[in-house]
Order: structure tokens, then sequence, then C-alpha cells
């Protein structure tokens, strides 16, 4: 699109605002696959999807529109769902991308009358790879970045950011004066659209009150521009670089969900800090507290007491050690 054509003007401002543009009226043949994605963007459901959901079924619909986007809706069976799945089966999380995708447009069409059968009802997504996902970052990691990025640089501002409130990167990057009040930050998350509520911390507000920051938003660039979730993703890639790191923003994030954890932070304080729901993710770092904390408290009692043999009796005594 270049300008002057129809809807540059609007999709040129979506693209400031990092958001998803609206799709402009397009000749397509009616009963296509490229016309049901057309009309699926023109609905609610797809509406009241997250933005970064949006994004990402975007950018799978363009693939598919590009190879079979003149199909009929009927030709899209479940044999060729089955074959789009399996062709993405080294990487398995774009395969569940895009089962997602197709599973949403065709449920809702099926909804409007505008085709019989859901092609996705029983295909199964890949099976996941046995990961733990990113790495979370360790004292030493901390220590470098600290040292390499002081405060009152940008680098720093975006770090501690990140620790001290375990935002996605994201949310992060959105993240402004307007989001705190009181000592206390309130953002919906883009993700899942759930409030999180986090306090203040003393560190983070030494840290902004350094700056630089912005005004709509605290993390900025070199021109003083808010960043998108993408631009702020390389730039803090580069600054780990810098300071000899590999982890990443996400991996910020586990380290603040794992210290909260560890200082016996309950599921409902985590899914409100975290803005996770239904208990899975919080549970998971809890019960790795948990196990933490027993192993450390249950290897003390190896040490309390050893077992000798009586000569005379010939029975089993329990001796403390610490009474030797």
């Amino acid at each position: 699109m270049a300008p002057g054509e129809p809807g540059f003007d609007q999709a040129y401002q979506a693209a400031i605002n990092g958001e998803v543009a609206a799709h402009p009226q397009s000749k397509t043949s009616a009963g296509t696959l490229e016309w049901l994605v057309a009309r699926y963007r023109e609905t609610s459901a797809w509406t009241e999807l997250s933005l970064a959901t949006r994004r990402q079924r975007e950018a799978i619909f363009r693939q598919i529109l590009a190879t079979a986007g003149r199909e009929p809706i009927a030709r899209i069976t479940r044999k060729a769902v089955v074959a789009g799945r399996d062709r993405r089966r080294d990487t398995p999380a774009q395969a569940r991308h895009y089962l997602d995708a197709m599973r949403g447009l065709f449920r809702w069409a099926v909804d409007a009358d505008l085709c019989k059968d859901d092609p996705t009802a029983d295909v199964r997504p890949p099976k996941a790879k046995r990961s733990d996902g990113f790495p979370v970052w360790e004292p030493e990691d901390v220590a470098k970045f600290e040292s390499r990025w002081p405060i009152g640089t940008r680098a720093r501002l975006a770090f501690d950011l990140l620790r001290y409130t375990g935002l996605r990167r994201g949310d992060a990057a959105r993240l402004g004066k307007q989001h705190v009040r009181d000592g206390v930050i309130r953002i919906k998350t883009s993700k899942t659209g759930q409030l999180v509520t986090i306090t203040m911390l003393p560190a983070l507000a030494e840290t902004l009150a350094a700056g630089p920051v912005g005004d709509l938003a605290f993390i900025v660039g070199d021109r003083g521009r808010p960043l998108t979730k993408e631009s702020f993703g390389n730039e803090f890639r580069e600054w780990c670089a810098a300071a000899g790191v590999t982890k990443s923003a996400h991996g910020l994030r586990k380290l603040a969900a794992t210290i909260m954890a560890e200082n016996g932070a309950t599921v409902p304080e985590l899914e409100s800090v975290f803005g996770w729901s239904g208990g899975r993710m919080a549970s998971h770092y809890t019960r790795s507290a948990d196990r933490e904390r027993l192993g450390r408290t249950g290897s003390v009692k190896l040490a309390r007491t050893e077992t000798t043999r009586s000569d005379d009796e010939g029975e089993i005594r329990r001796i403390d050690a610490d009474s030797k």
C-alpha cells in the first residue's frame, strides 16, 4: 500500500500506535477462504481478541491466504487442516498457533451459518517439545547487567522496570505515568486483558526518577518516543549482549515470579501480579519454591541421628548426633 491509496492513512496511523489496522474492503469472491477471513475480521469474535493474538493470527492468515485464499470454503477439509499442521511439525508452537487461528475462524463461521462443518474439530495439536522455556536470570547475570548499565541509562531503566514489575515485554513498553497512582501500578495486559496490580518498589521509583523516561511510556527510544514490543525486544537483546548476558526479557519475568514464590507469595498473589488465571502457572512457581524449601529443611535432618548396633543386646539404637 502506497501513500495516496485508499486506507493508507488509517494503516499508517495504526502502525504508529502499534495497532492492527482495519482491513479495507477488497474484491474477493464470495465463498472463498479469503472472503471468509475478511468477514471474520469484521466481527466481535475477532476484535475482542487481544492485540497480541490478532497480530499473531494475522501473520498466520497471511501465509494461508497466499496459497489457499481463493479456494472455496468447502475445500478446506480436515485433511487440509491436518496437512497444514504437519507442515509446521518441526516447530510445534507454530503448529499450535496455526490450529488456534483456524479453529477461531471456523468456529465463528459455523455459528454464523457460513459453513456447515468445522474442519478443525477433531484435529489434535502436536506434542510440545519438553523444554524449560526461557532461562531464568541468575545472580551473576544481574550483576553483569547492572555493572555495564548503571542507573541513569535507558538500558538500566528498562531492566529495572522488567525486574521489579514482572511485566511481559509488550506491557513494559506501554507502561507510563498514567498507569501509576498513589504508588501502585495498574495496567491491563495485552495478552490476556487481565488487570494487574503492582506496588511501586523503592528501587524502581529511584531508577525512574533518574530517567530517562517519556511522557506516555517510561521506556522510550533515542528520540524520546515510545517503542513497539518488537523494537524494545531488539534493543534489550543488544543491551544484554553488551553486558555479556545471554538471557531474555521474559527470563526477568520468570525471575520475578521465582523470587515472589520463594518469599512465600500465594497463588492468588502471583496471579494478581502476573495476570495469570486458573492457578496452573502460579502453582508451578509455588510448587517449585515449596520443593526448594522442603529440600533445604528436610536434608538437615540427615545429620540429626545415626544408627548403631549394640554388641551386647544385638539391637539397633538411635544416637543423637548432636549430643556427641
